[in-house]
């Protein structure tokens, strides 16, 4: 049997000094996400809903921030943007109100950085939650490494990717 996974919450809340958060994906299509992105797209979005759909997410960093912890999310994605990353970069404003860094890389930017082959949270350096999806972009179950060369790798590309990447405000979709 499996061993049961640490909840985000658990996860964030074991963190002493960083939270590092890695997306590769052009497109998610994960469940608890549906209605938001379906408002979003109709146009009758404003931030509030966001703001909403993500109180439990953004309480949970603010917490984290509060006790020290540096939370960092770094992105890579393809230009033109998708429908899927303008939604992103719509609600990033109150990743950033909540504590937490963002920064974007253009996927042609990223070429030499050696990256694993999921998006992935890499706490104090060295426990590493990878995040798996589907094809089409649907949430499968996720799976934790200790391994120190896996969270080295975590480490590295993260930080690689952060070096380069833009700022949210210099980003533009």
């Amino acid at each position: 049997m499996t061993p049961k996974l640490p909840s985000f919450e658990e996860l964030l809340d074991s963190a002493a000094s960083s939270a590092l958060h890695l997306e590769m994906r052009d497109t998610y299509a994960v469940a608890e996400e549906a209605e938001d992105v379906a408002l979003w797209r109709s146009g009758a979005w404003d931030l509030e809903d966001g703001r909403r759909t993500l109180a439990d997410w953004l309480d949970l960093v603010r917490r984290t921030v509060a006790r020290g912890v540096i939370v960092r999310r770094a992105r890579i994605v393809s230009e033109p943007v998708t429908e899927y990353i303008r939604y992103e970069h719509a609600l990033t404003p109150l990743n950033l109100e909540a504590g937490e860094g963002v920064r974007w890389l253009p996927r042609r930017q990223a070429l030499g950085i050696a990256v694993p082959a999921n998006d992935f949270w890499l706490i104090d350096g060295r426990v590493v939650r990878f995040n798996h999806f589907a094809g089409d972009g649907d949430a499968v179950e996720p799976e934790m490494s200790d391994d120190p060369a896996i969270a080295h790798l975590c480490a590295s590309a993260f930080d690689d990717v952060w070096r380069r990447g833009l700022e949210h405000h210099e980003f533009k979709v």
